[in-house]
């Protein structure tokens, strides 16, 4: 480990302290609470052994808004569009994205599959959600140039879907889409030409983004205004690692048209709801973070 990442880690270790003994006297004023979310997939084994008491411990570390990874039978975590924003906001947040999709289907399967999307797309707006990301993209996409454009074709369409629905759609990279790459081109780059501005965003995972070998502000510079959303993400907690400069990208928002910035915690040095306690009190002090 190099002095710099050491020396990051006992910054962030020693300002999560702070913060805790800051919450401890009476006398401090504590900081205005920032406007940041929190994908639940980073407390998914939490939300498969009891929903409601899991988005109320959400709510109290200070989470103001939630973006789901539970959505399947026109249902989240098994709970009705409605009933599921009603206890979101029950518990002093809203719910406002969904990590949800299907594969691109074959000429035989396109009318079920964009059958499967309207009831997809009728559930989130009975909700009242504002964005759709689908995570993922299949095979096809990354064994040709031709089977790309046609993921891209297929993200054009239902983003079409979404926007009719008062709903953004988007697409969440992951490390292949930048080590990928079709005539010297990487995958990432690729997808940012060939969808349509008007119906496709991108949130960006900022972690993911850097494990490919890129950075995010040169993606910035180069295609400003397409990254709506970013996943706040590092290796475990957010600024425990020291390896991403979350002040460089943040002092960027306004190039790269981010709205929302999503805390997502997939791997962890404690239990996950403290990581995920830990990683909102790191933005939430940092004098840089501005949502």
């Amino acid at each position: 480990m190099t002095i710099k990442k050491f020396s990051l880690k006992i910054l962030f270790f020693a300002g999560i302290i702070a913060f805790i003994l800051q919450g401890m006297s009476s006398c401090t004023t504590q900081p205005k609470e920032k406007f940041l979310g929190l994908q639940l997939y980073s407390v998914r084994d939490d939300m498969k052994k009891d929903v409601k008491a899991t988005v109320a411990k959400v709510g109290e570390m200070g989470y103001k808004y939630v973006e789901a990874a539970g959505f399947g039978a026109g249902k989240f975590y098994g709970m009705d569009p409605v009933e599921f924003k009603t206890l979101c906001e029950t518990n002093g947040m809203q719910f406002l994205g969904s990590h949800s999709g299907q594969n691109m289907p074959d000429s035989a399967n396109w009318k079920k599959t964009m059958a499967w999307w309207d009831m997809c797309i009728d559930a989130h707006a009975a909700a009242g959600v504002k964005w759709i990301v689908q995570p993922w993209m299949g095979e096809e996409g990354y064994e040709s140039l031709e089977g790309l454009k046609q993921y891209c074709k297929y993200f054009n369409a239902v983003g079409e879907k979404c926007n009719a629905k008062g709903i953004r759609f988007g697409y969440h990279n992951h490390s292949h889409e930048f080590t990928t790459e079709f005539e010297g081109k990487p995958v990432y780059d690729w997808m940012l030409e060939l969808t349509d501005p008007e119906k496709v965003m991108f949130e960006l995972d900022l972690y993911w983004i850097v494990e490919g070998g890129k950075q995010p502000v040169d993606y910035f510079n180069k295609y400003p205004g397409r990254f709506e959303i970013y996943h706040i993400k590092d290796k475990e907690e957010v600024g425990a690692s020291g390896n991403i400069d979350f002040e460089a990208i943040f002092a960027a928002n306004e190039k790269a048209g981010v709205q929302y910035g999503v805390v997502e915690v997939e791997q962890y040095n404690f239990e996950p709801l403290v990581s995920c306690q830990m990683s909102f009190d790191f933005l939430n002090t940092a004098d840089y973070v501005d949502f």
